[in-house]
């Protein structure tokens, strides 16, 4: 199927550069899944990538959480996940104002020159998107902004009234953003915020797992298939392939499941 059949008004209204890139990524791999690779080693990082690089779209980076990072390993990490035809995504969650965040684009770990897409919440204001791209633009090269505007945590203040409203607001009209993180643990949510969004921007959710229910520390799941007709662009999973008894098997299941919901959702 062409991107343009599977993905419908999505496909040509979204005004950021990556956005259809990681709508023909998902239709070449058959998947949605956005693997969040939580791991503290670079040997664990690797083996995952090994084992589910085919079955994922992108691939969601901590670079901080990394015990024996090193310039040289985090290159070659790098280079594998775009071997694989992966988007790279670090979830640095910025939160400061434009000019302080260009700056943390750059730093020891110079996330400008290798992550793809962003996370960053909207709490200093509108410049942080501009900050976060002139980062980009300081090493020539383009990327784009996921704004928080849901979490799937229990106990999280982006539920206050107005906030998602106000994040929506703020980044539906800026081409630096690349869309929104949505709420995949409640599907009802995720669909009122979609409808908030309209097709402009692509909405990716955390807190989507096979086992639906409560996980540790206050984290929340909902089913993946439910997330991506609410709306959801692309499923983040972490420990639900990672910690699975068979990586490949699991990241299979999960795309298998990820593309059969937007098939699903394109003819509806």
């Amino acid at each position: 199927m062409e991107p343009a059949d599977v993905w419908g008004a999505r496909w040509d209204a979204c005004d950021n550069a990556l956005s259809r890139r990681y709508m023909e990524v998902a239709c070449r791999k058959q998947s949605l899944v956005i693997l969040a690779a939580d791991l503290n080693t670079m040997a664990g990082l690797n083996g995952l990538i090994d084992s589910v690089g085919p079955h994922i779209a992108a691939l969601k980076t901590h670079v901080d959480l990394i015990d024996d990072w090193t310039t040289d390993g985090w290159r070659d990490f790098c280079e594998k996940a775009i071997a694989h035809d992966l988007l790279i995504f670090e979830d640095r969650k910025f939160a400061d104002i434009g000019p302080i965040s260009r700056g943390q684009m750059a730093g020891v770990y110079d996330i400008r020159s290798w992550a793809n897409i962003v996370t960053a919440h909207g709490i200093s204001g509108p410049d942080i998107v501009d900050g976060l791209c002139a980062g980009w633009n300081d090493v020539g090269r383009e990327g784009g902004v996921l704004l928080l505007a849901q979490m799937s945590s229990r106990g999280n203040l982006l539920g206050l009234p107005g906030y998602t409203d106000e994040m929506v607001k703020a980044g539906i009209s800026n081409q630096g953003v690349f869309g929104f993180i949505g709420n995949g643990s409640r599907a009802e949510e995720l669909a009122v915020l979609r409808e908030k969004v309209g097709n402009q921007k692509l909405i990716w959710t955390p807190g989507v797992n096979l086992a639906v229910g409560d996980g540790v520390m206050g984290q929340r799941y909902g089913n993946p298939r439910n997330a991506i007709h609410a709306g959801s662009d692309g499923i983040i999973v972490g420990s639900g392939i990672y910690k699975s008894a068979n990586v490949k098997d699991t990241a299979t299941e999960y795309a298998e499941i990820s593309w059969n919901a937007l098939v699903e959702r394109s003819d509806e």
